[in-house]
């Protein structure tokens, strides 16, 4: 992987902020080689009609609560777990009564409406985003970086409804729910996986290398899905990122969440 230098005279693999102090790198650059003005492919700012947040004009889902900005259809609300349903109470054995002088508990009986919530059965519904260096996709790559040692592959529960995959950056505030690690291939603010709560989408947020998606057993891919386009992904899909990151988006397995 290349790198530039910052104003400061760090070096960074990042073109837009030092990784080492957080200075602007772009104005660096344009004094060495001024070019031409581009159309901004980001698109205007804007703000979710649901929950106000921040918004790009060109994004599809709020990363904040998933409203569908193409559809204009809001998030569905989470069910409220159903309560459990108070015990009965033993009847008292007929040919032995109890005591007039001893009282009834009072966990024999519950008053209506203090009963404890039943949480979500574990792993119904449950999605995990599987991390792995994947020796492959480094030697396609011919990446300048060494790669780190494969090990076990990381999990991450995925529990919203929007969840962005990167690198995280202090100075710039970007904290990826899936965080890529070491790899410098990926960028801060790589890819979005949305969901309806029953499918889930991938879409490449302008990254530098771009975003890969192959089924379970294909060959590796080689070309990248277009930057701002959402793609379906199913259960056991794999995504390539940067020099040497595969992400597995499968179904939680019992006790994984």
């Amino acid at each position: 992987m290349s790198t530039v230098t910052c104003p400061n005279g760090h070096p960074s693999t990042s073109t837009d902020y030092c990784d080492v102090c957080g200075s602007p790198i772009e104005a660096a650059v344009s004094v060495e080689a001024p070019a031409p003005a581009a159309p901004s492919s980001t698109g205007t700012a804007t703000t979710c009609p649901h929950c106000g947040a921040p918004a790009s004009s060109l994004a599809l889902f709020c990363e904040v609560c998933g409203y569908d900005f193409t559809t204009g259809t809001a998030p569905a609300p989470i069910p409220a777990p159903a309560p459990i349903p108070a015990p009965a109470s033993d009847p008292a054995p007929a040919s032995s009564p109890a005591p007039a002088s001893t009282p009834t508990p009072a966990v024999e009986a519950d008053p209506a409406g203090t009963a404890l919530p039943t949480p979500a059965p574990e792993g119904e519904d449950s999605w995990v985003a599987e991390i792995w260096v994947d020796p492959d996709w480094y030697a396609a790559q011919k990446a300048e970086d060494p790669m780190p040692s494969a090990g076990l592959p990381g999990l991450v529960p995925l529990r919203e409804r929007s969840v962005l995959v990167g690198r995280p950056s202090v100075s710039r505030n970007i904290h990826p729910a899936v965080d890529c690690g070491t790899d410098s291939g990926v960028s801060r603010r790589h890819c979005q996986l949305n969901t309806d709560g029953q499918r889930w989408w991938v879409e490449d947020l302008q990254s530098a290398n771009g975003t890969y998606v192959s089924r379970a057993g294909d060959p590796l891919p080689t070309t990248p899905i277009p930057a701002g386009q959402r793609r379906e992904i199913e259960d056991g899909d794999r995504l390539y990122l940067g020099a040497w990151t595969r992400i597995v988006i499968r179904t939680a397995l019992p006790g994984e969440v």
